[in-house]
C-alpha cells in the first residue's frame, strides 16, 4: 500500500464527508420532520426507558440515541447522515460560505501561532493585523508551547457575531508584545481557491466546494479571466466532494448553450425535475477542459456529466467517486438534523452514476483504497466499470454509469515518490509549510526584484542553499532520515517551497500557478486545449 496515498486518503475522505459529499435539493430549506413512525418511536422510548432505569452503568442515553440513528441510516444507504445539534453550526458554515471570527489563517510554527494571511475587509485587517504577526496570547491566556493544537486555536479565536477577542501579537522589530481587541464578524469562506491565467489565452479556475457563494465567485472570476483576454478554459474539480446542486447547475449553466437539459432527480416521493440552461452563458463557445479525480463527487459529476455527455469540451484526470444520490435536510426538534437521501440525480444522458453500496458502509469508504491497489490510479486498463448499461453522449460517444465519471483523457496519479519516508513524514507533519513561512519573514527582500507572478514563476528558483536550510528546519523534527530520501526529494519540496513562497509574496493564486506549471494532469489539460483534442481525438505523447 503506498504509503503517500495513505497520508492523503484521511484529508480526502474528510473533505468528501464534511466539505458537502451531500447534494442538497433545498427546495423548502431545513424541515422539520418526524423520522419515526409512531409505533416505532414507542419501541424505541421503550428501550431507552429500560436502559435509563435498569441497566448496570451510568450511560449517556443522548450518545446511544444518536449511534442507534445512525446504525438505521447505514442500512438506507452511506449519505443520509445525522447530524448532532453540537456540530450542525459548524457543517452548515461550509455550505452557507461563512463562518464567524476574526478573519485570519494561520499556522503553528515553532510551537508558536504565525498570521500566514489575513482575510481581507474582515475584522483583523480593521485593526491591523498582519502576515507575519504571532499570536503569543488569546485574552490574556498563553497560547505559546507545545500544549498548543489547531482545534484549541480556532474554537478561542472564533465567536458569535459582535463578540470581542483580545490577542497578544509579537511583530517583528518591536519588542512588547502589542494587544488587539477585535470584533468578531461573518468571515467569507472561499470556494474558488484560484484563478489566473495559465497562459495568455488560457484561464484556470479552482473550485474547492459548492455552496451558496460559488456561483457568484465563479461569474467574478470568468469575468476577470475574459477581461485579461481568455478565450479557453480549464476547471479543476480534483478533490471537490460536492455542495449544493443549485450551485452546480447554475455554473453548467454558464457553459452549455440553451435550452439543453443539465441534470435530471427522480425519486420515490419526488417525481422527475429536470434542471435545464435557461441563460446566455459567459462561456458557451470556448474551449473547455474539466480536471477530476477520485475525490471528485457529487456536484463535481454533475458538472463533468454534463459537459461530457453533450460534448462540450474534454475531461481530464482519473475516474470521479460515484456518487449519484441528493439529500435534503431536516430540522429536528432537538436542534440536530437529517440528511436523507430524497432522489438520485442522473446525467443528460440518462446515467445515474452512484457506485454500488452493500450496506457496509467501511467498504463503501474503502473504495478509494480498493481502486488504488488494484492499480486503477495509474492505469486506465486497471478501472472496473460496475454498470454495463451502454449510454451515448449527443454525438453518439458511447459512455457507462454507476461507478463514476470516466474521463475523456486519463492520467495517472504521479507516483515518482512512492515509498520516500522522509517525504512523507515531511508532509504528515507538514514542515514545508512551516519552514516557508518562517523563511519568507526573514527574507522578504529577496523577492522584490520579481515585480508580476509570471516574472516569479519563470525565474525564481530554490536554491541548494534554500533547500538545505528547509532540511536542518526538518531535522529538527524527523530524526534519521536517509540521504538518498532527502536528496530525491528535493524537486518536490522546492516547487512547493517556491509555491509557498509565491503565495506569501503574490496571492493564493501564485500558489496554484507555481505548482500547475509541474503538475502533469494541468499540463495534459493545456495541451489538449492547445492541440484541439477532443474525446474523439484523444491526445498522447
Amino acid at each position: 500500500m503506498n504509503r503517500k496515498f495513505n497520508i492523503w486518503l484521511p484529508i480526502i475522505m474528510a473533505c468528501i464527508l464534511a466539505a458537502g459529499i451531500q447534494v442538497g435539493l433545498m427546495l423548502n430549506g431545513a424541515k422539520k420532520a418526524t423520522i419515526f413512525s409512531k409505533s416505532n418511536v414507542n419501541t424505541l422510548d421503550q428501550v431507552l426507558n429500560y436502559v435509563r432505569a435498569k441497566y448496570v452503568d451510568t450511560v449517556n442515553l443522548n450518545k446511544l440515541e444518536d449511534g442507534a440513528i445512525e446504525k438505521i441510516l447505514e442500512n438506507l444507504d452511506p449519505h443520509s447522515t445525522f447530524i448532532p445539534a453540537k456540530d450542525l453550526r459548524e457543517v452548515n458554515q461550509e455550505l452557507e460560505g461563512n463562518f464567524e471570527g476574526i478573519g485570519i489563517e494561520f499556522f503553528i510554527v515553532a510551537d508558536t501561532i504565525m498570521v500566514v494571511n489575513v482575510i481581507s475587509g474582515g475584522p483583523a485587517e480593521s485593526v491591523g493585523i498582519l502576515s507575519g504577526d504571532r499570536i503569543i496570547t488569546i485574552n490574556d491566556s498563553l497560547f505559546s508551547g507545545n500544549e498548543i493544537d489547531d482545534i484549541d486555536v480556532v474554537n478561542n479565536l472564533r465567536g458569535p457575531k459582535g463578540s470581542k477577542v483580545t490577542v497578544g501579537i509579537h511583530r517583528k522589530g518591536i519588542k512588547s508584545l502589542r494587544k488587539f481587541t477585535i470584533t468578531r464578524d461573518r468571515i467569507p469562506m472561499y470556494s474558488i481557491d484560484a484563478s489566473y491565467m495559465v497562459d495568455p489565452q488560457t484561464g484556470f479556475v479552482k473550485i474547492n466546494r459548492f455552496s451558496e457563494t460559488t456561483y457568484d465567485e465563479f461569474m467574478a472570476a470568468l469575468k476577470k479571466l475574459k477581461q485579461q483576454g481568455m478565450s479557453r478554459l480549464i476547471i479543476d474539480l480534483r478533490q471537490n466532494g460536492g455542495g449544493f446542486l443549485n450551485a452546480a447547475t447554475d455554473i453548467v449553466d454558464e457553459l452549455i448553450d440553451q435550452p439543453k437539459l443539465m441534470v435530471y432527480t427522480k425519486g420515490r416521493v419526488y417525481s422527475r425535475t429536470d434542471y435545464k440552461t435557461r441563460v446566455l452563458g459567459e462561456f458557451e463557445q470556448g474551449k473547455l477542459a474539466v480536471i477530476i479525480d477520485e475525490g471528485s463527487a457529487s456536484a463535481s459529476e454533475i458538472i463533468s456529466g454534463a459537459i461530457q455527455d453533450w460534448d462540450r469540451g474534454i475531461i481530464v484526470g482519473r475516474r470521479s467517486f460515484g456518487k449519484g444520490l441528493v439529500q435534503e435536510q431536516y430540522g429536528l426538534n432537538d436542534g440536530s438534523a437529517l440528511r436523507l437521501t430524497v432522489a438520485k440525480y442522473y446525467t443528460p444522458s440518462g446515467r445515474c452514476i452512484q457506485k454500488p453500496y452493500n450496506k457496509d458502509i467501511t467498504t463503501y469508504y474503502n473504495d478509494l483504497q480498493d481502486r488504488y491497489q488494484k492499480g486503477e490510479f495509474t492505469n486506465k486498463d486497471s478501472i472496473l466499470q460496475s454498470d454495463t448499461v451502454k449510454y451515448y453522449t449527443s454525438k453518439g460517444r458511447l459512455v457507462y454509469g454507476g461507478g463514476g465519471i470516466m474521463p475523456d483523457l486519463f492520467v495517472p496519479l504521479d507516483t515518482v515518490n512512492n515509498g520516500n519516508k522522509y517525504l512523507n513524514e515531511v508532509l504528515n507533519q507538514g514542515l514545508i509549510q512551516q519552514f516557508t513561512y518562517g523563511y519568507y519573514g526573514d527574507h522578504q527582500g529577496m523577492l522584490k526584484e520579481y515585480n508580476t507572478l509570471n516574472d516569479f514563476r519563470r525565474h525564481f528558483i530554490v536554491t541548494e542553499d534554500i533547500y538545505n536550510f528547509f532540511t536542518a528546519f526538518a531535522t529538527k523534527t524527523i530524526k534519521g532520515a536517509h540521504d538518498n530520501d532527502i536528496a530525491a526529494a528535493r524537486s518536490y519540496v522546492s516547487l512547493r517551497i517556491k509555491a509557498f513562497l509565491g503565495r506569501e509574496h503574490f496571492s493564493a493564486d501564485a500558489f496554484f500557478a507555481v505548482i500547475n506549471d509541474e503538475d502533469d494532469t494541468v499540463q495534459k489539460a493545456l495541451q489538449a486545449l492547445n492541440k484541439d483534442v477532443t474525446a474523439f481525438s484523444p491526445y498522447s505523447d
